[in-house]
């Protein structure tokens, strides 16, 4: 074997890999932080302390880290704000007949963002608001085999009318994702 043939296979080989690899470099580069104010221009404008105000209704599913539903829930929300101070109180009934509460304090910032707080929640969460959507990045605690975990959980909610939004959550634990939610909210009519 000659010492060009030798060179032209060693570059079939590496060929292949190098594609590859930058394929991946390629898909690592245009996956880019997606930020709230990519939504600026989005309608309708998502105003928190208007959607968030009165009785409201939730319906979502709970899927595992592959991607697989292993719950779904249904919940009511009565929300309402008092000198800047929302409080969100969240009723939610699993199907296998598990029930949780969560009650939110929201607190608006001067910036526009608000800070939110709960009983099951580490710290604060961050609420920020652009166009049609809303991000909450939170840490949870989650019940696991008769203790909690904390799992970090970017809720990414979005108006699609008035009184109709959709919000997917992911949650993450050491950066790796072991679960979503997806779910609809939407304001119940008022009473006359």
């Amino acid at each position: 074997m000659n010492a060009e043939h030798g060179r032209a296979t060693t570059r079939r080989r590496l060929l292949p890999r190098f594609a590859v690899l930058a394929a991946l470099l390629g898909l690592i580069s245009g996956c880019s932080q997606v930020s709230v104010s990519d939504y600026r221009d989005f309608s309708p404008t998502f105003e928190v302390e208007q959607f968030f105000d009165g009785k409201l209704a939730a319906h979502g599913v709970v899927k595992n880290r592959g991607g697989k539903v292993i719950r779904t829930f249904n919940a009511t929300i009565d929300a309402s704000w008092e000198d800047g101070v929302g409080v969100l109180d969240e009723d939610f009934v699993f199907n296998d007949g598990e029930k949780q509460k969560r009650v939110w304090t929201l607190r608006r910032q001067p910036d526009g963002s608000y800070i939110g707080t709960a009983g099951d929640v580490t710290g604060e969460g961050i609420l920020r608001q652009s166009g049609n959507a809303v991000f909450l990045d939170y840490v949870l605690q989650v019940p696991y085999r008769g203790d909690t975990i904390d799992v970090r959980v970017d809720d990414r909610m979005y108006l699609l009318t008035p009184d109709i939004l959709i919000n997917e959550s992911t949650l993450n634990k050491f950066g790796v994702r072991v679960g979503e939610l997806l779910l609809v909210i939407r304001r119940l009519p008022t009473p006359d």
